[in-house]
């Protein structure tokens, strides 16, 4: 998590997508149901989604302590590279190259987020059911071209998952 946070830029999803690649494609150590699992949680609670994937990834792993080394890890290099710009604000800030640097960054970060989102949706496909797949596009049209408030989404959206559930639960035990 140390190495992921030092060297990505771009906030909590070009983080998720590395550390996906870190410990479901090179390492093994959790499978990607459980990565995909994990990013829906991490996204619904409350925080940093870098953090709270680096809270369930590390508890998931090595336990308490795995936890607390991966929330370490990840809140370290951030914390200590903004606490270095801190001081030379005023420098960065009227430095026309800096900021020209940083624009083109953006680019960069909006694509490895697209990468994300695409490569989790074909995965999702793949694995759910039609109903998820039509709830994730309808809430990414209702909050991104709407501008519907995420809360009034995703408490439907539970409701929509819980009663898909039951249903199949129910068709599970009666033959």
């Amino acid at each position: 998590m140390l190495y992921i946070s030092s060297v990505t830029f771009g906030g909590g999803f070009v983080i998720v997508n590395f550390i996906k690649k870190t410990f479901v494609e090179k390492m093994k150590w959790i499978t990607e149901d459980e990565m995909l699992d994990m990013i829906a949680l991490a996204q619904s609670s409350p925080g940093a989604i870098a953090v709270n994937t680096a809270i369930l990834m590390g508890w998931n792993i090595a336990g308490f302590w795995g936890m607390v080394a991966a929330v370490l890890g990840i809140i370290l290099p951030p914390m200590t590279i903004i606490t270095v710009i801190s001081f030379f604000y005023e420098a960065f800030i009227a430095n026309k190259y800096i900021a020209l640097m940083l624009k083109g960054m953006q680019a960069g970060v909006a694509a490895l987020i697209l990468d994300v989102a695409f490569d989790l949706t074909g995965k999702l496909a793949k694995r759910q059911r039609p109903i998820y797949v039509i709830l994730m596009a309808l809430a990414f049209i209702l909050v991104f071209l709407a501008k519907v408030n995420v809360v009034l989404i995703i408490l439907p959206a539970a409701l929509i998952g819980f009663l898909v559930s039951l249903l199949d639960r129910k068709r599970v035990l009666l033959p």
